[in-house]
């Protein structure tokens, strides 16, 4: 794949960029070596000093970098604000909270005094230069994500990001750039998805974080593997929204809309699979595929635009594909199944909404990476956690229900690294964000996030 601006929403390739050469990626590699040596020895408020100035430069370069990501990708202007807002809040946050985060561990002393020490703690230390493969459906928001906890402790960055949003990726090297930080803590690399199996197999790369697809996912696991470094995955998600009888139907028909339809369908965390419970089926049925038809499709860069394109013509003929196959198969059509008319330059389909899948079709096991949302009926409690867990994926869920026997019982059995009550699912700085199953392994955000690319250092002192 060329690196390479194509606006989605017209199809017309804007910008192209030439990759980095074996020698550049030695420059880089060798930039990134000799500022971990020195920037890991700075302090937490040195470090919080430089994040904040990063996140002043972010919020006041908002719209500018929003219509970038908005022309790169196609997500609705306004969704491409909000996400660069959202990155500014969680560096402040993390600048804020870094220190209580990875402040020294101490055993009580009873403990200290049976491993034979007189003091003991543990302290967390970072690992080095991490390799970050990211994707292009939140191309500023995936990497801040990272790049914010990872630089607090003391790391440094190498970014890999998707090749159809290269004036993204440069952005966030020059935003790190202009905040003070070292030469070499932050760097873009554009290069394509050949060349990182070598990155990752260089000894001064201590450890890889990617979001993206499976395979991606298998490949860089893959690798890292054989190299002993250490990983962090997340991967696909099939999300189910399950509502049960004592929930608020409407607020909860309400609140799918957004969760399926968010940043044109395209996030792992969107809720993608609708669990109904029998009794308050058809009124679910009726609200949601009302709200989901009445989404406006159009422009990213129009206000009014509720759903854009999809970030590529690969992207919006497999999804539908995975439709097609669904109808094939039976399912019932309840809204959109199709191109919308008078937008045929771009990558666009229409909100829709599929009942009677059965587990036989695609859609059935197959993320829908775009604004698709499938409904199943179920008996009981008992489906409901069957249906929900019948994936191979398990990186969040969403559960509507006033039962707080229900609450427990889904809490207990949903397969999933989040358990979401009378909500959609969100991602937030002081909150683990991860998956199970085929979804990945490890966390982001929180402290959880941060420590994850830290070596936990025992310190073991006797008297």
């Amino acid at each position: 794949m060329p690196i390479a601006t194509v606006n989605p929403a017209t199809g017309e390739t804007l910008k192209t960029f030439e990759e980095l050469t074996p020698d550049g990626i030695e420059r880089c590699l060798a930039a990134a070596d000799a500022a971990f040596r020195r920037y890991r020895t700075t302090t937490f408020a040195d470090r919080a000093r430089l994040l904040e100035r990063a996140a002043d430069l972010l919020d006041a370069d908002q719209e500018d970098i929003a219509r970038t990501m908005t022309t790169e990708m196609g997500k609705p202007l306004t969704a491409a604000r909000a996400e660069a807002a959202k990155c500014v809040k969680a560096m402040r946050w993390y600048a804020a909270n870094a220190e209580r985060l990875l402040a020294d561990e101490h055993p009580p002393e009873a403990e200290v005094r049976d491993a034979g020490a007189a003091h003991a703690r543990v302290h967390y230390r970072p690992l080095g230069p991490v390799l970050a493969v990211m994707p292009w459906n939140f191309p500023l928001w995936q990497v801040i994500r990272f790049a914010a906890p990872a630089l607090m402790a003391g790391n440094v960055g190498l970014l890999k990001h998707a090749s159809n949003v290269p004036q993204t990726a440069l952005y966030l090297e020059d935003l790190f750039r202009r905040a003070g930080y070292p030469d070499g803590c932050f760097q873009t690399l554009l290069v394509g998805s050949h060349a990182v199996e070598g990155i990752l197999r260089d000894r001064r790369v201590a450890a890889a974080t990617l979001t993206g697809s499976e395979p991606a996912g298998r490949s860089v696991a893959s690798v890292a593997g054989d190299e002993v470094k250490k990983t962090v995955l997340e991967l696909g998600g099939s999300d189910p929204y399950v509502v049960m009888p004592s929930a608020d139907v409407d607020r909860a028909a309400q609140v799918a809309v957004t969760a399926r339809a968010q940043n044109n369908g395209q996030s792992c965390i969107a809720a993608k699979r609708f669990i109904v419970h029998t009794d308050v089926y058809d009124a679910f049925e009726e609200r949601f595929t009302a709200g989901m038809a009445a989404l406006t499709v159009g422009d990213p860069m129009d206000e009014s635009t509720d759903v854009g394109p999809l970030a590529s013509e690969a992207g919006r003929d497999g999804l539908a594909e995975l439709v097609d196959d669904a109808v094939r198969g039976g399912a019932t059509v309840l809204c959109g199944g199709r191109r919308p008319e008078g937008l045929e330059r771009g990558w666009f389909y229409e909100p829709t909404v599929l009942t009677g899948i059965t587990p036989d079709m695609r859609i059935h096991q197959e993320e829908t990476f775009g604004p698709v949302a499938t409904l199943y009926r179920v008996a009981d409690i008992d489906e409901a956690v069957k249906v929900a867990n019948d994936t191979y994926f398990g990186l969040s869920s969403n559960v509507w229900t006033r039962d707080d026997a229900d609450v427990q019982r889904f809490v207990r059995d949903l397969e999933a690294g989040g358990v979401y009550v009378n909500g959609m699912t969100a991602s937030h700085p002081a909150l683990p964000f991860g998956g199970v199953k085929r979804s990945g392994y490890g966390r982001e955000l929180s402290g959880h996030g941060i420590k994850e690319f830290c070596n936990a250092t025992t310190v073991w002192q006797a008297s």
